[in-house]
């Protein structure tokens, strides 16, 4: 797993990223990684992605994401 990944499931076992999120909430609760990361990386595994790659997310109709458990 991704240490991004580890990092956003410790904030929000935290309490410091809520469960529905976007990127800028967790440029707030993760802070230090590039920027691009940041824009690209919940759509890039979320679940249904076009690339095939790993999900780690959900993303929900208002363009919030969330963890699949």
């Amino acid at each position: 797993m991704s240490r991004f990944v580890d990092d956003i499931r410790r904030a929000r076992c935290e309490g410091k990223l809520p469960k529905r999120f976007r990127a800028a909430d967790v440029r707030r609760s993760c802070p230090g990684w590039a920027d691009s990361t940041y824009s690209v990386f919940l759509s890039k595994h979320r679940t249904g992605n076009p690339g095939g790659y790993t999900a780690y997310f959900k993303q929900h109709s208002d363009g919030s994401y969330s963890l699949i458990d």
